[in-house]
């Protein structure tokens, strides 16, 4: 029987370089390659080589897009969905609920079509009133075009369930703990293991990068807090918070791949301040790692870390304060709630079940459009 042919679309691609879309589709289309799919990343031009064909076993369709904040993900879902509509896949993922006016390309061809919606994208700072009402359209299109909607937090089901009476199929994200020696990346930045703070997120408002720069003036101590990161389009957010911040926080920029688990490996603590969407990858991985983490106190967010977090309220940078200096001066605590986070994500979040949930999603679907 011939492997069954799936289409991932909608990411940046991979090698994953940026954020959690991305990660899944690494971590997603390599484990299906090994269970015997046939899978296919659509991957956009400015991410992956265009003279890279194959990763990990994974093919890749490199395609152009208009590099703009509101036009980039829309134009190369568009160029992609109509490639793969010429393709006849058994099965395609879509990631993001934008994209969810492109699914009948995908399905008046025959393809079945799972929807990944992640959170509810409409409340983020950085859209404008254009871009929140897209999402909000958007919202309601997730729910009548795909064969399947996709959510990763039972926060969002029950957001779905009951604002559109749409039932969806809850995938979380995984991690795959790969810890690094102190090297190169800890030189670098002139850090010790288990003497600094760890931040990692795209440097958009709704994740706070601002308010945990603020925060930080109120702990004592000579700790360097690393905020590793950054956004398209944002310069101007960027520098309101980045100009005259602490001495003590360093802005290394994006890190990847082995530093990135360098730095993970390391940290005393790690703060995710984020207060939209589902199940984050970075808190998934920074639990993974075994780290304290110190985390905005959003339902999405203690329902994957559970009692196992130091909360704190992001509007509240007080809070984040006093967190913070409590592991500062009990080192010994933060290590303890770090094996419990550890033990945590081992328990619920496991890609190769994640590969697993889809390889049955795949597989269901490809059956109901069998002649």
């Amino acid at each position: 029987m011939s492997p069954l042919r799936v289409a991932l679309i909608g990411s940046r691609g991979i090698p994953a370089r940026y954020g959690g879309y991305e990660t899944l589709m690494e971590e997603l289309s390599t484990r299906l390659v090994r269970l015997g799919f046939d899978v296919t990343v659509y991957c956009r031009s400015y991410n992956t080589p265009r003279d890279l064909g194959c990763f990990k076993g994974v093919r890749l369709r490199v395609l152009p897009t208009l590099r703009s904040k509101h036009l980039d993900t829309p134009v190369h879902t568009l160029l992609s969905s109509l490639d793969a509509s010429r393709q006849r896949f058994d099965a395609a993922l879509v990631v993001n609920s934008i994209n969810a006016i492109f699914v009948p390309l995908l399905r008046v061809t025959g393809t079945p079509v799972a929807l990944h919606v992640d959170g509810i994208e409409r409340q983020r700072a950085k859209w404008g009133f254009l871009g929140r009402a897209a999402y909000a359209l958007s919202e309601r299109l997730s729910v009548a075009l795909p064969d399947v909607l996709i959510t990763d937090a039972e926060v969002i089901r029950e957001y779905y369930l009951e604002r559109y009476g749409c039932e969806s199929t809850v995938i979380a994200y995984g991690v795959d703990p790969k810890p690094e020696a102190p090297g190169d990346t800890l030189e670098s930045l002139g850090l010790k293991p288990a003497k600094y703070f760890l931040y990692v997120s795209r440097f958009e408002p709704e994740n706070n990068p601002h308010r945990v720069a603020e925060a930080y003036r109120r702990v004592e101590g000579d700790l360097p807090l690393v905020m590793v990161g950054g956004a398209p389009y944002a310069d101007r957010f960027i520098r309101s918070f980045v100009d005259n911040a602490d001495p003590r926080i360093l802005f290394p920029g994006p890190i990847y791949g082995r530093g990135y688990r360098e730095l993970l490996s390391h940290a005393l603590a790690y703060v995710h301040a984020t207060e939209v969407g589902g199940t984050h990858p970075a808190l998934v991985e920074a639990m993974g790692y075994g780290n304290c983490v110190v985390v905005n106190d959003t339902p999405e967010n203690r329902e994957v870390a559970g009692e196992t977090a130091h909360y704190f309220t992001a509007s509240r940078p007080q809070t984040l304060s006093r967190a913070l200096e409590s592991m500062r001066s009990d080192p010994q605590n933060a290590h303890e709630r770090g094996r419990s986070c550890l033990e945590r994500a081992s328990r619920l979040y496991n890609w190769d079940e994640v590969a697993a949930s889809y390889r049955r999603l795949f597989r269901c679907l490809a059956e109901t459009t069998e002649p």
